[in-house]
């Protein structure tokens, strides 16, 4: 299907120069002169390379359709992560490099969508939010207690996350994998 080059956003998967490249952010810039362009940056889903490129308004570009398929995540090996085709029991080990950051919030069991390109998987969508436990939180700062102000915690997993003064350590909070931000507490 192609669309123009104004009316590309993040995490469309793109056909370009023979690649299969995923869109990680766009800027719409509108110059004085001139017509309007989005400099796009993208990531080559194949071998990982990275590219900015501009498209104007005038460009047209093959947005490409993947097939998805849920499996189920079931243990690390390595650097290799293994999943499980829910449909068919069918195992795939994938390196962990496929998720990026996203990897540190696999947990046992849990569902995440392939993205495959000529039966070939090149990427792996986790839940938007995840439920994590607080391991470590700074005390509040007397004083700090603004809406505004955020304190940093370390979660179970190792990542460190921005929370609310009155967040603890013992704390289950639910957490934007992609952002790697707080959305709220559990319960």
């Amino acid at each position: 299907m192609k669309i123009s080059g104004v009316d590309i956003r993040p995490g469309n998967i793109l056909e370009y120069e023979k690649g299969i490249w995923k869109v990680a952010k766009t800027q719409h810039t509108q110059p004085g002169k001139g017509g309007a362009f989005m400099q796009v940056e993208m990531k080559n889903l194949i071998d990982g390379r990275k590219t900015n490129v501009r498209f104007r308004s005038q460009d047209t570009i093959e947005r490409v359709r993947l097939d998805t398929k849920d499996f189920q995540f079931l243990y690390a090996e390595g650097e290799d992560l293994v999943f499980m085709d829910v449909e068919n029991y069918d195992q795939i080990t994938l390196p962990s490099d496929l998720l990026g950051d996203a990897a540190a919030f696999l947990q046992d069991g849990m569902t995440v969508l392939l993205e495959m390109y000529d039966e070939r998987p090149i990427s792996v969508q986790l839940p938007d939010q995840v439920e994590a436990t607080i391991v470590e939180a700074d005390a509040v700062v007397k004083g700090q207690t603004a809406s505004s102000s955020y304190k940093p915690a370390i979660l179970d997993n190792g990542v460190r996350v921005m929370v609310p003064p009155h967040i603890g350590s013992g704390t289950r909070i639910i957490v934007d994998v992609y952002e790697r931000s707080y959305v709220g507490k559990v319960g």
